[in-house]
């Protein structure tokens, strides 16, 4: 048997002792027969029981990174249940999602389905990202949020 065999084997042993199903889809991510260019059209569903505290934040203009007019910053969300974080867009505002706690549901312009994200996922949100999330469980859904925001941003707690 090769290496590969093995490697494969003894994952996928480790992942049902865990109580994981494998799949063929990445955690967190839209299944790749489900992708597209604005297959979800945009929702008014407005804020609803999430707060948003920024953490921290550094003007990374003044780092050795010179981006002129960034804020790299960190915010904490916490989403009821059936909570909602708004439609909004990362065209001018990369970003790095991190489920810390609970389950949450993404709605993309670039999934035709539900994207879960459970605690442990991390997602990027990139240029070619609006969304919206709900929070779907039982619990809470606490998410970290890296992003580098623009320093004219009217209101600093753009999702």
């Amino acid at each position: 048997m090769n290496n590969r065999i093995i490697h494969s084997a003894v994952l996928g042993a480790m992942f049902l002792a865990a109580g994981i199903e494998p799949s063929t889809a990445h955690a967190g991510a839209c299944p790749a027969d489900k992708t597209g260019v604005n297959v979800r059209p945009m929702d008014s569903t407005p804020a609803k029981d999430v707060t948003d505290n920024v953490l921290a934040s550094i003007d990374v203009s003044k780092e050795p990174a010179k981006i002129d007019g960034r804020l790299f910053r960190l915010r904490r969300l916490e989403i009821q249940p059936g909570g909602v974080v708004p439609w909004h867009s990362h065209g001018n505002r990369p970003a790095i999602i991190y489920v810390v706690q609970g389950d949450v549901v993404e709605y993309s312009s670039s999934c035709s389905v539900p994207i879960e994200h459970k605690a442990g996922d991390a997602t990027p949100e990139l240029s070619a990202t609006s969304h919206w999330w709900k929070n779907t469980g039982k619990t809470k859904a606490i998410l970290l949020s890296a992003d580098l925001l623009p320093v004219d941003a009217k209101d600093p707690h753009t999702m």
